[in-house]
């Protein structure tokens, strides 16, 4: 083999790996579902990036030119697409579990298998003559990386017995753990939107009194739970606040069967990955999975300010309604509720002339929310107001949830950045609006995975942006919503002189710089997964 050859193999062999390496990536966060990886697809597989890799693969193959120059050109379209995959910043990157690599090595051995396959069978045999060997494997190489999402999905159908063992395995292992601890409080926390924030909370004002775990980031899936569980429970711990996370019917129900929950708050109920649950009724049956799976002397915090769940009957447990924005059918309600540059001041009621004031740096009324939903439990766990008090004005902003800074030039930064909703992306606005000493600019890519009605949605989104004095500057962001966005904002009186478009978050940045004026706001608003342009 010339050294010629040595280098071409070595170079499209780290860009098949680095395509795999991508694959997996988005296998990974489409929850190893092979239906939503599909659908995923559907708008993916004939991107222009696999395009210009049949175009490689067809020069290869029509033997117009010397195969050696024609391998030459090919590498170095390789050598660029590399060069962009290792500038390009994720999101959410991969995570190299033992999972991903088991997937990893399977896909390597069917790739190797395609290409021997492919040189053996063609036998130096193009479309349109003979080629030598070593143009063979170029090929071969070429429709691996074409083919790169379809032998992931292979390597996943192949590894089904085997994940199924481990699956049962470690959900045995973390129900046994669970059954050595009888006098562990385990407290579930679900909802649409808010579940996250809600579980920060909740931790931070039990440990005050209590040895508290948490499911740790978005671990919210049963195999996240376990894994917190098996890894992080210590036989000390007295409270474990596990968050619930949701995709489709049943999914909260098998959550609750390995940890079986005494305690949740149910934080709200919207339109959140409709693509799957098709309409919200099942969204709200999937979130209230948790509250039928409680004891008889167990106990729910549920948000009344969401219409779902005020309009859910509940009759298995006791129920505590609570609410900020009305107090109508609330058992606790936020009263007086002032917003300032450092946060944010209420006053708790509640039954029997319960009555005190927080202050937290906490923004928005949705934050407020899901911090009336923790104090709730709190107080059911027999923790004193003044106790709670200290612990709500510790508490931090959760990252990328309407966090708080300040940024040189006397430029207020707010961040709402993971994964917006409706109901948190008006919030966020009426937010801004507070901030009136400056330019208020919203930064915005709008909402995604809300099925059929995320063009309505989002349409109605820009509507609100463009109605209310909530905005002095809009900035929409990328492709995906962007034609709803901009014929929302269009719909009212606003100023369009004032609505600026571009493709890119970079690009964004580039037309924000100027605008930052002092004494001016700006609220980045949802980030879309690496899944979306």
């Amino acid at each position: 083999m010339s050294a010629f050859s040595i280098v071409v193999y070595a170079i499209m062999s780290i860009y098949v790996v680095l395509n795999f390496k991508y694959d997996l990536q988005m296998f990974q966060q489409n929850s190893y579902r092979l239906g939503r990886y599909c659908r995923w697809l559907k708008g993916n597989v004939g991107s222009t990036w696999r395009l210009v890799d049949v175009a490689c693969l067809f020069l290869m193959m029509a033997t117009l030119l010397d195969y050696r120059l024609s391998a030459l050109i090919v590498v170095l379209v390789a050598l660029s697409k590399i060069f962009l995959i290792f500038r390009r910043k994720y999101k959410k990157p991969l995570v190299f579990t033992s999972r991903v690599w088991r997937l990893y090595s399977v896909t390597s051995l069917l790739a190797l298998g395609g290409v021997a396959a492919l040189a053996v069978c063609l036998n130096g045999r193009t479309f349109w003559g003979y080629y030598p060997g070593s143009a063979m494997t170029m090929d071969g190489i070429l429709l691996m990386s074409i083919m790169s999402y379809a032998i992931v999905m292979l390597a996943d159908v192949i590894l089904m017995p085997v994940e199924w063992l481990n699956r049962r395995r470690y959900i045995n292992d973390a129900k046994r753990i669970l059954r050595s601890m009888p006098d562990l409080k385990v407290i579930g926390v679900t909802g649409s939107y808010g579940k996250t924030s809600t579980k920060h909370y909740l931790a931070r004002i039990l440990s005050e009194e209590f040895d508290t775990l948490i499911t740790p980031g978005s671990f919210n899936t049963p195999m996240g739970v376990v894994r917190t569980i098996r890894e992080q429970m210590k036989p000390y711990n007295q409270i474990f606040v596990c968050e619930m996370g949701a995709k489709q019917l049943g999914d909260i129900k098998e959550i609750c069967d390995i940890v079986h929950p005494s305690m949740g708050i149910v934080t709200a109920v919207g339109p959140m990955h409709l693509e799957t649950f098709k309409s919200i009724d099942n969204v709200c049956r999937t979130k209230f999975e948790m509250v039928d799976a409680l004891p008889a002397d167990g106990f729910a915090a549920i948000n009344n300010d969401s219409d779902p769940c005020a309009g859910r009957k509940v009759d298995n447990v006791r129920v505590a309604r609570y609410g900020v924005t009305s107090t109508k059918g609330c058992d606790y309600y936020a009263r007086d509720v002032h917003y300032t540059a450092s946060g944010t001041t209420f006053i708790v009621e509640g039954p029997d002339g319960l009555k005190f004031d927080v202050e937290t740096r906490l923004l928005g009324e949705g934050n407020i929310s899901d911090l009336l939903g923790a104090i709730v439990i709190a107080l059911q766990l027999g923790m004193t107001p003044a106790k709670i008090r200290v612990a709500v004005a510790s508490i931090q902003p959760v990252e990328h949830r309407l966090s708080i800074r300040q940024i040189p030039g006397d430029i207020t930064v707010i961040d709402d950045a993971f994964n917006s909703n409706p109901a948190g992306a008006r919030m966020a606005a009426d937010v801004l609006a507070h901030f009136k000493e400056g330019r208020r600019i919203m930064i915005t890519p709008g909402m995604v995975e809300l099925g059929s009605r995320q063009v309505d949605l989002n349409r109605e989104f820009g509507e609100y942006l463009g109605a209310g004095d909530r905005a002095d500057i809009i900035i929409i962001v990328g492709l995906t919503n962007r034609d709803a966005l901009v014929e929302g904002v269009k719909a009212t009186d606003f100023d369009t002189d004032n609505l600026i478009v571009v493709d890119s978050f970079t690009e964004a940045q580039q037309r924000l710089q100027p605008l930052l004026t002092p004494g001016a706001t700006v609220l980045y608003e949802n980030d879309l997964p690496d899944s979306f342009k």
